[in-house]
């Protein structure tokens, strides 16, 4: 029972996607209604928090929904322990699946390292961190320690190039302490001196490690940062 009710909160939200989608194609939705208004930002929510985290890869959404119709009637096609075993067969596969990616987005990221390390200009530590010097700041610049606070301009990417975070493209650098951030981080503002600009290599376990914040950074990924230190506070 309890695997079921975990597979109706996964799954259920779903409904209101396709729902919505052949609402649409029906050209009958009337947003000018406040219910219908409440209704397609709820849906709108749910589906967007769906494709966020994930949770709609693999499933046939046209089945899925006929067997919410099926429930609705009471007509349903298959018995009950034929539907829990189908339910426990899919939440192994999505457990198989992001146990594959861990080992994977692990390899990947240490290949990357490894190959990195071997680029012109590019300091390995002794942690795993790597950084290149784009630009330096001035002679006599300041650096901060873990009890001081920082303002900082970045851009993070994934190894593909995707952007994750960005307060450069945002055009507001950000202010943090330098105790309250990644490992990676942490370590390389300590060596930066204010005005310098460094990119950064960041391996998994000094990064989100399998326990990543959001879907835009799998589990497990290495990270690339320019950081351009502002000031220290």
């Amino acid at each position: 029972m309890k695997t079921l009710n975990r597979a109706a909160q996964l799954l259920f939200p779903v409904l209101s996607i396709v729902l919505v989608s052949q609402a649409f194609a029906q050209g009958d939705i009337n947003l000018e209604s406040e219910d219908n208004r409440i209704a397609y930002s709820l849906g709108a929510n749910i589906g967007q928090n769906l494709v966020a985290q994930q949770l709609i890869e693999g499933i046939n959404v046209e089945t899925f929904v006929a067997g919410m119709l099926d429930a609705f009637s009471g007509d349903l096609k298959l018995e009950p322990a034929e539907m829990m075993a189908a339910i426990q067969s899919y939440m192994q596969r999505q457990a198989d699946a992001a146990e594959s990616a861990l080992a994977d987005n692990l390899v990947a990221s240490q290949e990357f390292l490894a190959q990195n390390a071997q680029n012109n200009g590019v300091v390995s530590l002794a942690s795993g961190l790597q950084y290149l010097v784009l630009s330096s700041g001035p002679d006599g610049g300041a650096s901060p320690t873990t009890t001081n606070t920082v303002l900082a301009h970045y851009h993070g990417t994934l190894l593909d190039g995707s952007v994750f975070d960005s307060s450069v493209d945002r055009g507001q650098p950000a202010s943090f302490g330098v105790s309250q951030v990644i490992a990676g981080w942490t370590e390389a503002l300590q060596l930066m001196k204010v005005g310098d600009k460094w990119r950064l290599f960041i391996p998994p376990n000094m990064a989100y490690g399998e326990a990543s914040p959001t879907p835009a950074i799998p589990p497990n990924s290495a990270l690339i940062f320019e950081v351009e230190l502002l000031e220290v506070r």
